[in-house]
């Protein structure tokens, strides 16, 4: 596992460059995402909801959701020891509940398969303060080494 490369991952320093493969939006969404925990398969980051994340009612948007679901899940991959995170093939997220302005979420990934092409991995996404499951998330990824031609 390199963990460094985990929180490189994560804790950008707010510019696209920084993040491999990012995008502008990426560093705006994953700005302020805290790596709390990082071990073989798991990664737990946490998060306290800002206006930028909201909507004009204030509830997390979803694309916010669905963007740290698969930046969560490139860093899941790195903590298991593959060195690229791949090409994602599908993200699906079920949004259970809702979150809001100044609420803090914890973000918990875990690696469920990886195989020679293919990897697989669970993300849950849950209010801090109660443990609530607010969305959960499954990121599939195309892990094969590219080709040099």
């Amino acid at each position: 596992m390199d963990p460094e490369a985990v929180r490189r991952t994560l804790e950008p320093t707010a510019s696209p460059e920084d993040i491999s493969g990012s995008t502008p939006y990426d560093s705006f969404v994953i700005s302020g995402v805290r790596l709390d925990a990082a071990e073989h398969g798991r990664v737990l980051c946490s998060f306290v909801v800002t206006p930028r994340h909201a909507n004009s009612q204030g509830y997390l948007l979803s694309g916010v959701t669905a963007t740290l679901a698969d930046q969560l899940g490139a860093a899941v991959f790195y903590s298991s020891g593959i060195g690229s995170s791949g090409v994602s093939l599908e993200i699906s997220v079920s949004y259970v509940d809702t979150a809001t302005v100044g609420e803090e979420i914890e973000v918990e990934g875990k690696l469920l398969r990886a195989g020679k092409s293919v990897g697989v991995v669970s993300i849950d996404f849950r209010k801090k303060r109660t443990g609530k499951l607010m969305a959960q998330a499954r990121h599939t990824t195309y892990l094969a080494v590219s080709s040099k031609l």
